[in-house]
């Protein structure tokens, strides 16, 4: 699990599946559900057009899942899972991290889950009315691992440093999907270069 919480105001919640067959049928819920939401979006889609999509029956669906809102969160759940696996793998293996390779790493998270990570912020932004409604939960919860790795790249660093930098780390991790949403060509590619050395320089200068 991860530490996104639920909205307070929907007190419905997904049932999690004990059993293989029935987690096996709960991601093929969440992957229609997500195909769903991003051609239709999150108003338009139904209940129904998402089972059908996954081949499963209606009652199936709310089995698990009770209403669309409910499906929206377990896909924002299920980024912020992904999002964290693989700040975690970067964190087992820090201490042996290159400047490079680090900066090289933590760029490639939100790049390498882009489609999903777009997706999961529109439905934060449905689900609590905009950035500036949106609980802080998933984002503190994210430069704390960031804190994390960065105190075992550099173990002199201290907790205060390592959370000012984690700030920072962040801001620019954000900042290299937007670039690579751009227009692609020549000065696209230099951008996201350029990029990626700013952080390679600043993670250097700790």
């Amino acid at each position: 699990m991860t530490d996104i919480q639920p909205d307070e105001n929907s007190p419905a919640v997904a049932k999690a599946p004990k059993r293989k067959r029935g987690k096996e049928r709960v991601a093929q819920l969440l992957e229609a559900g997500a195909a769903v939401f991003e051609e239709r979006g999150f108003a338009a889609a139904t209940m129904t057009e998402i089972a059908a999509r996954a081949g499963a029956p209606i009652g199936s669906l709310y089995q698990f899942f009770p209403n669309k809102d409910v499906l929206a969160d377990a896909l924002i759940e299920r980024y912020g899972e992904h999002v964290f696996e693989r700040l975690d793998r970067i964190a087992a293996k820090a201490g042996g991290l290159q400047s490079a390779q680090l900066a090289y790493a933590l760029l490639d998270v939100f790049l390498a889950l882009s489609s999903e990570r777009r997706l999961a912020i529109g439905l934060l932004d449905i689900r609590w009315r905009g950035p500036d409604a949106r609980p802080g939960y998933f984002r503190g919860a994210i430069r704390a691992r960031i804190a994390g790795i960065l105190r075992l790249w550099r173990p002199s660093l201290s907790k205060d440093a390592a959370e000012s930098s984690a700030i920072v780390v962040l801001q620019l991790m954000k900042a290299h999907v937007q670039l690579d949403e751009d227009r692609p060509g020549d000065a696209k590619e230099k951008a996201m270069a350029d990029w990626r050395l700013m952080l390679e320089t600043y993670l250097a200068g700790l």
